[in-house]
Parts: C-alpha cells; sequence; structure tokens
C-alpha cells in the first residue's frame, strides 16, 4: 500500500478530501494545482497555470480544469466536480471515486457500475505540458470516454466573465486542437494519442465558486469557457494520454513521453521522500540562471528565502551541483547590488538588511558539508566584499556603529523576515539593533576570519576577529536579559520584551555570541512558550499583542501574520540548538519534534509543508501551499541528525 493513499470513504466526504490538494510544478515556474477530487477551490487552482511573459510576470490559468463523462450503452456518468452558488457541488463525480493515491504520480481509480477506470496525472519537468493518462481496468461492454475542457486564460490573481471578446476559434492539429482565447497568449494544444472526434461546442459555465478565495474575501466566483468536447472510445486494459502544452506534438509520442516522466519521478515512500520530491519543485530556470523559488502557488525568488532554503533543498540531499549552479546566479545579484547596478537577475529583496548576512550563512553550510577549502576558493572572495560592504557603510538599510553592532530603521519599512504591513505600516516594526541580524553579523565576521586563516592570512583574519569580539560582547550586554532570553530589538531607548523564536537563530550559530548555558536558558523558554506540534509560535502566548489565527479578510491576516502564528522553519534553530545543547542525549527528543510535521504530509498541499499554521489547536495549516524555507529545515536538521546516527 502506498505511504499517500486515501479511501474510497475519505474522497466520498467533500468536507474532508476539498481542504487536502496536490500540487506539481516544473523548472519554468509553472505548475499544475487542484483539490485531490480535482475540483478547484482556489482561483490559483488549474490543470495547466503558466508563465506568459509576453504579458507580465505573473503565472496564467489557460486550462482550468477536464471533465471526463464515462458513457455505456447511452448513458452518461461525469467525473468532474465544480462548486457553484448556495453551496451546489456539481455533477458530483467524486461519489464514483475508489481510491486516491500518490507514490509516483498522482493516481485516481473510479468505479461506475462494471467501469472501472484509471486515472494519472504528469505534469512535465522540462515543458510547460500536462499529460493525463486513463486506462480501462475493467469493462463489460462498449465504453466512451468524453473529455470537456474548461479555459480561462486569466491571471492567477483575477477571476474571468463571460465576454464576448473571447475568440472561439480554433483549428486542428493531430489528433486535437490549438485554441488562444485572447491576444497576447500563447496557443494552447490539446491532443491525445488516440484518434478521436472533436465537437465543437461552445458554452460558457457561469458561477463556479472558490471557496478558498472566499475565506480570504477576494473576489472568488467566475465563469469559465468550453469550446467542446472529445469522444472516443476506450477498450479494456487501453491506456490513452491526454496532452495539454504551448507546443505541437507527435502524438504518436505521448505515451513515450509519459512513460520517461513516469521513470523519473522520485517515488514518495515515506516523509523524506515526501520532502526530497518538495525541495525539488521549487527549482526554477530561466534565461540561463538558476532559482529557488519561495513557495507555491504565488510566491517568486526571494533573495532571503533562498539564501535560507538553499542548504536544506540542496546540500542537505546531497545535490550539491544544484546549490552551486544556483550560487553562481546569487553572486551576480549580490555584486549588481552592491554596485549600485541594475541586475537583471530575478531575485527580489536583495536590500533588506538581514539578506546578505544570511548569504554568508548558506555559504558557511557548504563549507561543513562540502569543504571549507572549496568553499574559500569558490566564495571566499563574495564573503569578504559582503562583510566590507557592509563594514565600509556602503549597505543603504545598516549603519555599522562603534559598539560593533548593526543598526537598521525598520519603524516606517518592514525590513526583516517579519514583513507584514497594514496602511503602508510594518505589524511589527522591528528597528534598531535586531536580535537575529546581530547574531549573524558575529556569525559571519568569525566565519570570514576562519577562511582567512586556513589561508595563513592571519592579518586581515585579525581584523575581523577584532570586530567580533567587539561585537560579541555588545551583543550579550544589548540582547541579553536578567530572564535569560534574548530581547527581541533595541530601538534607541525601546526594548521589545516580546518572546519570539528569533533568539534561536542566534543560539543555532556555529558561532554564537553565546554561552552553552546561555543557550540552554534560550532553548528552555522557547519550548516552554513557543513550541508546538507543528513548529515555532512566531509570539509568545504571554506576550502582548497575540493573535495565533492566520484568518480572515487581508487586514486580518496581516496583524496575525507573525503575532502567534507557527513558523516551521524557525524549528530548524531551534533543534539546531537542542542538540548543540544536548548532543546525543536529545535525538529521541528532536525525532519525536518531526511527528507532527510528518502528519502534514497527508494534510492542506499533500506531501509537503505549507507556508504558516494557526497558533493555537487544532494549528490549522495555512498560507501558501508549499513553502521553500520549511522544507529546506526539516531536511537540514535530518541531515545533521543522520550525522549523530552514524558516528
Amino acid at each position: 500500500m502506498s505511504y499517500l493513499r486515501f479511501d474510497k470513504a475519505l474522497m466520498t466526504n467533500l468536507q474532508e478530501s476539498l481542504p487536502k490538494e496536490i500540487l506539481r510544478t516544473n523548472r519554468s515556474g509553472a505548475y499544475s494545482c487542484s483539490s485531490i477530487v480535482d475540483c478547484n477551490t482556489r482561483k490559483y487552482h488549474g490543470l495547466l497555470v503558466v508563465p506568459v511573459p509576453e504579458l507580465d510576470g505573473e503565472n496564467h490559468v489557460l486550462l482550468s480544469s477536464l471533465d471526463e463523462t464515462v458513457i455505456q450503452h447511452g448513458a452518461q456518468f461525469n467525473l468532474g466536480l465544480h462548486k457553484y452558488s448556495g453551496n451546489v457541488y456539481s455533477p458530483n463525480g467524486h461519489k464514483y471515486i475508489r481510491s486516491c493515491e500518490w507514490e509516483k504520480l498522482p493516481t485516481t481509480i473510479y468505479r461506475v457500475g462494471g467501469v472501472i477506470l484509471k486515472k494519472e496525472k504528469v505534469f512535465q519537468h522540462f515543458e510547460n505540458r500536462i499529460l493525463i493518462r486513463y486506462t480501462l481496468l475493467d469493462a463489460h461492454s462498449v465504453t466512451t470516454l468524453r473529455l470537456r475542457p474548461f479555459l480561462a486564460f486569466r491571471s492567477v490573481g483575477e477571476c474571468t466573465h463571460e465576454n464576448a471578446r473571447a475568440s472561439r476559434h480554433y483549428d486542428v492539429i493531430d489528433n486535437g486542437i490549438k485554441t488562444s482565447m485572447y491576444p497576447g497568449y500563447p496557443e494552447l494544444m490539446m491532443q491525445l494519442n488516440k484518434k478521436n472526434e472533436f465537437v465543437f461546442d461552445p458554452n460558457w459555465y457561469r458561477g463556479i465558486e472558490y471557496p478558498k478565495e472566499q475565506e480570504m474575501g477576494y473576489e472568488y466566483r467566475e465563469d469559465l469557457y468550453v469550446p467542446g468536447y472529445f469522444e472516443f472510445n476506450i477498450k479494456k486494459g487501453e491506456s490513452v494520454v491526454f496532452a495539454a502544452g504551448l507546443s505541437e506534438l507527435k502524438t504518436s509520442q505521448l505515451k513515450k513521453i509519459f512513460d520517461h516522466e513516469y521513470e523519473v519521478h522520485v517515488p514518495r515512500t515515506n516523509f523524506q521522500s515526501c520532502l526530497v520530491n518538495a525541495a525539488h519543485q521549487f527549482h526554477y530556470e530561466k534565461d540561463g540562471e538558476t532559482y529557488i523559488i519561495a513557495g507555491y502557488p504565488w510566491f517568486k525568488c526571494r533573495a532571503r528565502d533562498m539564501f535560507v532554503s538553499l542548504p536544506g533543498l540542496t546540500l542537505a540531499i546531497d545535490e550539491v551541483e544544484y546549490y552551486e549552479k544556483v550560487m553562481k546566479t546569487a553572486e551576480k545579484a549580490i555584486l549588481d547590488f552592491m554596485s549600485g547596478k541594475k541586475s537583471n537577475i530575478e531575485m527580489y529583496e536583495m536590500d533588506k538588511p538581514d539578506v546578505l548576512l544570511w548569504a554568508v550563512w548558506c555559504i558557511q553550510q557548504y563549507a561543513r558539508l562540502v569543504s571549507a577549502d572549496v568553499a574559500f576558493e569558490k566564495y571566499g572572495k563574495l564573503v569578504g566584499q559582503i562583510l566590507d560592504f557592509i563594514k565600509g557603510g556602503k549597505h543603504p538599510n545598516i549603519e555599522l556603529h562603534d559598539n560593533g553592532l548593526l543598526f537598521i530603521d525598520g519603524r516606517e519599512r518592514a525590513m526583516t523576515w517579519m514583513n507584514s504591513e497594514i496602511g503602508g505600516h510594518p505589524v511589527v516594526p522591528r528597528s534598531g539593533y535586531v536580535v537575529e541580524i546581530n547574531a549573524l553579523w558575529y556569525n559571519a565576521l568569525l566565519f570570514n576570519a576562519e577562511l582567512l586563516m586556513a589561508k595563513d592570512r592571519h592579518a586581515e583574519a585579525g581584523v575581523y576577529t577584532q570586530l567580533a569580539e567587539k561585537a560579541g560582547k555588545s551583543f550579550k550586554d544589548t540582547f541579553l536579559n536578567e530572564h535569560g532570553y534574548l530581547l527581541d530589538y533595541v530601538d534607541e531607548g525601546y526594548i521589545s520584551w516580546s518572546v519570539r523564536p528569533n533568539m534561536l537563530i542566534a543560539s543555532s550559530l556555529e558561532y554564537s555570541p553565546l554561552t552553552t548555558p546561555e543557550c540552554k536558558k534560550i532553548f528552555d523558554i522557547c519550548t516552554k512558550e513557543l513550541l508546538t506540534p507543528k513548529g515555532m509560535r512566531s509570539l509568545s502566548p504571554k506576550s502582548g499583542g497575540y493573535n495565533p489565527i492566520y484568518a480572515g479578510g487581508q487586514m486580518q491576516r496581516d496583524a496575525a501574520y507573525h503575532q502567534g502564528t507557527v513558523w516551521p522553519w524557525l524549528s530548524g534553530f531551534y533543534l539546531e540548538t537542542c542538540l548543540k545543547v544536548y548532543k546525543r542525549s536529545a535525538l529521541s527528543w528532536v525525532d519525536r519534534c518531526f511527528i507532527g510535521l510528518e502528519e502534514e504530509m497527508f494534510y492542506h498541499c499533500i506531501g509537503t509543508l505549507p507556508e504558516l499554521f494557526d497558533g493555537n489547536p487544532p494549528f490549522s495549516g495555512r498560507g501558501a501551499l508549499s513553502f521553500a524555507m520549511n522544507v529546506a529545515a526539516v531536511l537540514r536538521v535530518q541531515k545533521v541528525l543522520s550525522k549523530f546516527y552514524n558516528y
């Protein structure tokens, strides 16, 4: 039995099945996503969602869904499912589902009387194309299959409505058709590997609703255009492949392409393999450059997210080559930023004050997991340039003070990872001396000194060591309070006493300004006040402003975003602190901390981790369906654990 398997009882219960989603991506940033019963519940859902650079920088839903109808003896059984006004679901195809599982490919089994039909879906790695294979496992009489495509041709951030501008024109191609609804859009090629009849029967299906958008206060109702349907007979034991993409294929090749994609997929047989598959979903390549997407379905490549994620998504699963490709692109973006040059690298928010320090941390992980010598040869110069850029006062959003600490102005603009804003002002105005920024600064100084010492450049190393000593002393004087934990930020007389998980970054770093007993106190208070089964709360329930439920309209969600919600990526630093303090005696505790996250392989977005969770039970998953930093943190800690177990 497959690890990811859902039976008839769950699949036919929409209250249980609709919240579960399946995501498939490729390296162009395109994706295919829906619920496990193939009922779209978000405007971001679609069978084929692709970037259309000719229009804008957003993804666009071309093929929203595909309804299948089984026909026997003139009777029609529609396997599709859509939500309409009044909480009406039609045509209720989910009642025919017998099981759904995902090992290599998402596979759904339908039973209609004596007909048993298997549906498998694959999204091509390097082409913007969805492939669906239908196999008739059993039938006692002539069976016809009808496929009805629902077209949207609109941005993921919008809904479409019936209009006279939409083109009904289509051209016949090899075993299929091609069509484009609006100028500027590419043509959508829909083909089968079997001769079929396309029946032109244009209709708008009006009032389809997306409950996830309704929950968040967005536009949630749209009309979808159906140009007609494909129809063909299918025999018992026969497989037929449907393809929808941006280029025409020889349909005789469809079976071969599908089989190849099947073979290259890594099976999802346990927690680890699910996370490895999820890690690969963030890969993105464009114009010869290589990136990490921050999350799906709405994030792009954000610099901070990329540097925090990269070691876990690559080095932790022994994919060093991909790390180096991403860093080659990232180095260009860093150098462009430091030189003040407008960059053509699509890596956003490079100007945030912690980003360059996370880049150094990212290189430090490479040095530990690959080789310090190779790290110096490849990235040693870059590390030095970054620190000299900051030390020389050239960073537009950082001041180096005489006490050795870095000072930032975050009163009017969000400058750290806690970046939610309402009315243009940060919800959490983290300003002045910020705890994780200065911890990363201390760590970066000593890491650079280490690289220089290894090359016998003692005089240069001494400059950074001396500055680190000053910063380390000031760090403890500024942040360490009498209660044994770290202040979150200190801004010209204002002290943030809130208990937040950012202090765990300081305690987990290889070069930390804190002693082991001090790290233990931080670990203990975070365990008592911040730990949940899904990771670390962004704020203690005992602190003022605790707001743990990420729900409601945009303003309500922004107010809660970092005020008690749970962010699993911070658990990586919590567990690394635990191992640092307690070493091998902590192994069983660290293992137990993964239980709540492994459960998430079967909820929210199947086989991956969402962006965040509510801070109170039942700790519901929220935000983006799949989030790079969260997946990376678990993989990174698992790599650390493997070293203990193999000791």
